[in-house]
């Protein structure tokens, strides 16, 4: 998963998540098997390292999220996208929750397993029917969760929900009860490096697993991250409360694109898209830019018409940057204070070390802050557009 990346700039984090876990991710992003990326300590590692860079990937082209959530281990994704953690705390405390996990599954014969087609509640009722060793950990979508718990009781709950209506069973190729009291061992374990790992409060609100609320207090985290371990993943109702947040384009970052499928079940009128490819950053910028919420409304004064929002187009890598021969013509034929171009989305503003610079917003050009020849470093401004919008 990690070869389409290994060329983009934000696969330096590999090397950070290396030094912080004491693990050769990077060997397991390119050459491990599908034997070896089961195993729930590899699984969680290259997952979560492969998100933060494809996050990494976003935010240098100038996107940031407005409110974040994660499933299950997307979580620590969540929080480390929101400011709640470090990059390598987030990598540390993944690689201590992936060993914990293991653990506590090698102590059960604990299995999980998919009912489509069926209800919450029809959900919840064939597990109670089918005794007190399996539970619903998962609310995935409308007509889609997730049971777990000891092997057994987990087939006997499939078939209870068969006769209820599911329409599908699918057994998960895990070997643990994960989202379960079986999983207290791990929460125990989990919890000591939680308290040894700072949190900040979150500059945007992460809603979360547990309880699908918003939380954006440091000191709530702890105890949440170390109750998701044994509690239900509220997936559907985190996408629900996104929704009545005002949440209108999702993003899912990283490899895959089942969250985005089961958001566009969940909630409707809602724009998602999966970034997992270095292409698919073109698709986010185009979607991003075309929606209203890249420049919020601004309350006119009276006698107003226009509101105006500004934008800098910034370096997504390093290097000697070069502005595109158009522009430069736009330059040269450009009297003073005058506007440089028209800029449209995805337009390219120039190059650096050879690597295309396109902007993610349109509207007028105002001011090339990198000069041609200038080295440049990772984020830093090139390029000054002004949108102009009416109210």
């Amino acid at each position: 998963m990690g070869a389409p990346w290994i060329d983009h700039p934000s696969w330096e984090l590999v090397k950070d998540a290396n030094e912080a876990t004491g693990r050769d991710i990077g060997d397991l992003l390119l050459n491990a098997d599908a034997e070896d990326l089961s195993v729930t300590r590899n699984t969680q590692l290259v997952t979560f390292t492969m998100s933060m860079v494809i996050l990494d990937a976003i935010e240098r082209l100038g996107v940031s999220p407005a409110i974040c959530a994660g499933h299950s281990l997307g979580e620590y994704g969540a929080l480390v996208a929101s400011g709640a953690i470090s990059f390598e705390a987030g990598a540390k405390l993944v690689s201590e929750r992936s060993e914990a996990m293991q653990s506590a599954a090698q102590e059960y014969h604990g299995a999980m397993a998919a009912l489509l087609g069926i209800s919450d509640a029809d959900a919840e009722a064939a597990c109670q029917e089918a005794g007190d060793s399996v539970w619903v950990a998962n609310y995935n979508a409308p007509g889609q969760v997730v049971i777990a718990g000891l092997s057994d009781a987990v087939a006997v709950a499939s078939e209870i929900a068969r006769s209820k209506g599911a329409k599908k069973v699918m057994n998960i190729p895990v070997k643990g009860a994960f989202h379960t009291p079986y999983m207290n061992s791990a929460r125990q374990r989990l919890r000591k490096a939680l308290s040894d790992t700072r949190f900040y409060d979150l500059e945007v609100p992460v809603v979360a697993n547990v309880d699908a609320m918003p939380h954006q207090r440091a000191s709530e985290w702890p105890l949440l991250l170390a109750t998701q371990l044994t509690s239900p993943v509220k997936w559907t109702q985190s996408l629900a409360k996104l929704a009545e947040m005002g949440t209108k384009t999702l993003v899912e970052v990283g490899t895959g694109g089942v969250l985005t499928g089961l958001a566009k079940r969940t909630v409707a009128d809602l724009d998602a898209i999966s970034v997992a490819t270095p292409d698919d950053l073109d698709k986010l910028v185009l979607l991003i830019s075309s929606q209203s919420s890249l420049s919020p409304p601004v309350e006119p004064h009276q006698g107003e018409h226009l509101y105006i929002s500004e934008r800098m187009v910034v370096a997504p890598q390093a290097g000697i940057f070069e502005p595109s021969s158009a522009l430069t013509e736009s330059f040269q034929s450009a009297t003073e204070h005058a506007i440089l171009a028209s800029i449209s989305v995805g337009q390219t503003i120039g190059t650096i070390s050879g690597f295309e610079v396109r902007s993610p917003f349109g509207g007028e050009l105002m001011g090339m802050i990198a000069m041609s020849g200038e080295r440049v470093t990772i984020g830093q401004p090139i390029a000054w557009l002004r949108i102009i919008r009416e109210s």
